[in-house]
């Protein structure tokens, strides 16, 4: 007999007969003839009734030790339900235990904070929330693929272990060997050179995208920044596209469409979980994604920003000044409070971005881009890149970086260059914004932050 997962079952129009299912008992509740097992197996937020008969075999050696926590085997006929809440139960004709759980099992039924539930990460994702947030992540990984996959882009692994500095922030963690307890550095570089873990695969994927016109990435990146916010943490996932013979009109244009086509995606495949989600965690979540889908979006350069944010009346925690950069709490004034919808910041004054984005012609800013979404603020930063050899060389100057190790992405602009744009994408500010769960290290299964590296 095949194994069935409790959400084809549950969502069955028709009772699929006959069942094998497996899972971890939420809760038991024992009567003289009979116990009620309450079963999850991770699929779905859902938890299935296992109806148990003192008759059937292993009863006595299996159900009366079961605890919370428990997994089991269960062998049975699937049969409309008697109580509320679900359309179907199992009539169990054989119950196996599988696995005890110790009577100290921490995922009780009872309410655990946040703090408490990071503590035990091996096991938090067989709580309600977090299986929800996680089946999210997973569907999200998913819709991601689709987008790019269904407009022809090349998926490009681009290195986790890098000589160049994307950013030109220097928040990189070296990579270096070691030998018994001494770190190899210098002369024993292991390749040779200093290397880092990456903190973009943007600059590697504009090589491809030179060659493959459209192209996107998708990975985790690191950051060597000693912030302890709810929005920043050490290793995260990011999604690059890069487009060959792009501009900053179609890079805007394909960040705002992509994602529309994600919140769209969530409130259609995840709706049980995004329920649970507005109810328990935020509870205008469902009514924030749908005015994303279904607005438009609005465009306003930096300029003009600052100029609001300026007349907005409002008291900031962070300076407002031409020059600075936005702060959370001013990309959320401004899609939150003043435009009320979804909102693109684009051409940033050049001495705020890095090297390789497109100077305008006004010689004061840069082709950059910021698309801020309702809760969270940013959640897509790009720019078109700068293809003119004589101005990325003036760049490479003003940042006081090297040339010479950067020599390769100084061919892409010898030899056949072209306009091209791309952005990246924040995985888990992604999913924060999808499911309202308000800090990173609540969407990401095993987080990385300062001080702390578990597991």
């Amino acid at each position: 007999m095949l194994r069935s997962t409790v959400a084809h079952i549950l969502k069955s129009d028709e009772s699929p007969g006959q069942v094998k299912v497996e899972g971890w008992v939420r809760t038991k509740r024992d009567s003289k003839a009979f116990s009620f097992i309450e079963l999850n197996d991770g699929s779905c937020l859902a938890n299935l009734q296992v109806i148990a008969d003192a008759t059937i075999p292993g009863y006595k050696e299996s159900v009366v030790h079961l605890t919370t926590g428990a997994s089991l085997s269960v062998s049975g006929k699937v049969v409309p339900s008697q109580g509320k809440g679900q359309k179907w139960e199992i009539q169990a004709d054989e119950v196996t235990l599988l696995g005890k759980a110790d009577d100290d099992y921490p995922l009780q039924k009872k309410g655990h904070s946040m703090e408490f539930m990071r503590s035990i990460a091996h096991l938090r994702p067989r709580s309600n929330l977090f299986g929800a947030v996680f089946r999210v992540r997973s569907r999200m990984a998913y819709s991601i693929h689709r987008f790019f996959q269904e407009k022809g882009f090349v998926y490009v692994h681009t290195p986790i272990i890098t000589a160049s500095d994307c950013e030109g922030a220097g928040e990189m963690f070296r990579v270096v060997t070691m030998e018994g307890e001494e770190f190899n550095v210098g002369e024993e570089e292991f390749f040779d050179k200093p290397t880092y873990l990456t903190v973009s695969g943007q600059l590697e994927g504009e090589t491809f995208a030179c060659a493959l016109s459209n192209i996107y990435t998708f990975g985790p990146t690191f950051r060597a920044e000693n912030s302890h916010t709810s929005r920043h943490a050490a290793e995260f996932w990011m999604i690059e596209p890069e487009m060959a013979f792009c501009d900053i009109e179609g890079d805007m244009d394909l960040a705002e469409e992509m994602i529309r086509f994600l919140v769209e995606d969530a409130l259609d495949a995840c709706e049980e979980d995004l329920s649970f989600f507005n109810k328990f965690v935020d509870k205008g979540l469902i009514e924030r994604l749908e005015f994303v889908r279904d607005r438009s979006f609005e465009r306003v350069t930096y300029t003009e920003a600052i100029d609001l944010l300026k007349k907005s009346g409002k008291t900031f925690e962070y300076p407002v000044d031409y020059g600075l950069n936005l702060q959370s709490e001013h990309e959320r004034y401004l899609t939150e409070e003043h435009f009320k919808c979804p909102t693109t910041v684009y051409n940033y004054p050049k001495e705020i971005k890095p090297f390789y984005m497109r100077k305008n012609d006004d010689g004061k800013t840069v082709a950059a881009m910021d698309l801020l979404v309702p809760g969270i603020g940013e959640i897509i930063g790009g720019s078109q890149r700068e293809e003119r050899l004589d101005v990325l060389r003036e760049n490479f100057e003003a940042h006081e970086l090297d040339e010479k190790e950067y020599s390769w992405y100084v061919d892409l602009r010898r030899y056949g260059t072209v306009p091209h744009a791309g952005f990246g994408l924040g995985f888990e500010r992604l999913l924060m914004f999808v499911t309202g769960v308000a800090n990173i290290r609540d969407v990401i299964p095993f987080p990385r932050t300062p001080g702390s590296a578990e597991f």
